[in-house]
């Protein structure tokens, strides 16, 4: 367990996370989202994808905060990036402020040069804490809705020549091989501006192998076999919506229209699932908010990346 416990207000107690807390901690997020933005937008999977992420070690880098009534009240977790999350109940008594300070020394005690951290713009008190500790915003993330209800049917162009476009193969070795030439596709597509590469197993616990993961809804597009672009869909349980977590373009095969495809042929397929909308997040360092605003989506909310230095500044010469 971690040496570094933070100091709570009086009544709460704080222990590291393991994997029966997922539940609880889904829950508590889901209040935060519901709180926030009038609906929950997660669920349980995506929460294990990050208590997973390589090199993070639940017994020092995660942290629970039980409140007087042994309910959980907050969470954190750092692995080069960090997340906070504060129950609307428990807010106003310095938890925030509390596992921000543990997550900055558990991040030094690691040897890391920074931390980052994601906040919603919506949140102002949260936006305040972290510019009051010296955090500088980095890059702005949307979250982009279309909506499915009430309507026709979106309308799904013709493909380019010589573009085949099916749904993600289900299960088995014809799965697997979706999943390995879809887990490639992306990392290339991705490296312009990720920070680094998602080895496939930690890919997967995000994509294909999440309980919400929807292969129907999945799309991908090939070229002589080749695979060429793809959306990867969730179908989020508790919020009648379907999500994106991911679209890729092959870089030598873009500005064809093969984006527009992938996401109109998910949204007509979501609709089809009786599902009201279709969302999906991009930020600014990507250069695709154009391309969803283009193709019919709108802006639902935003988030800004805020990132601190942990070195401490050179005294000058």
């Amino acid at each position: 367990m971690s040496e570094l416990l933070p100091t709570l207000p009086t009544g709460y107690r704080a222990r590291p996370a393991s994997a029966e807390d997922l539940g609880a901690v889904h829950r508590l997020v889901a209040v935060c989202e519901r709180d926030l933005y009038g609906r929950a937008q997660t669920d349980t999977g995506g929460v294990a994808a990050d208590f997973a992420r390589p090199g993070l070690v639940p017994e020092s880098d995660t942290l629970l905060v039980h409140g007087p009534d042994g309910r959980l009240a907050a969470h954190a977790w750092v692995d080069r990036r960090s997340k906070v999350d504060v129950h609307p109940g428990h807010r106003g008594r310095g938890l925030g402020a509390a596992l921000l300070d543990w997550a900055e020394a558990r991040a030094r005690q690691a040897g890391g040069g920074q931390i980052v951290q994601t906040v919603p713009d919506g949140d102002t008190a949260a936006v305040a804490l972290l510019r009051s500790r010296g955090y500088e915003p980095m890059v702005t993330e949307w979250q982009l809705e279309f909506g499915l209800a009430g309507g026709a049917a979106p309308a799904v162009p013709e493909p380019p020549e010589g573009i085949a476009v099916r749904p993600f193969r289900p299960g088995g070795a014809a799965g697997e091989s979706d999943a390995r030439a879809a887990h490639r596709l992306v990392q290339d597509a991705f490296d312009e501006w990720q920070p680094r590469r998602m080895a496939y197993e930690e890919w997967a616990r995000h994509t294909v192998e999440r309980p919400a993961f929807a292969p129907a809804m999945s799309v991908l597009a090939h070229v002589g076999g080749q695979l060429v672009g793809a959306a990867i869909a969730l179908d989020l349980p508790d919020t009648n919506e379907g999500y994106l977590e991911q679209v890729a373009v092959r870089r030598d095969h873009r500005n064809r229209g093969i984006a527009r495809l992938l996401l109109r042929h998910a949204f007509r397929a979501f609709q089809q699932q009786g599902r009201r909308s279709c969302t999906l997040w991009t930020h600014s360092d990507t250069g695709a908010l154009a391309l969803y605003l283009r193709v019919g989506m709108t802006i639902r909310h935003s988030s800004t990346v805020h990132r601190k230095s942990l070195v401490p500044a050179r005294p000058p010469v």
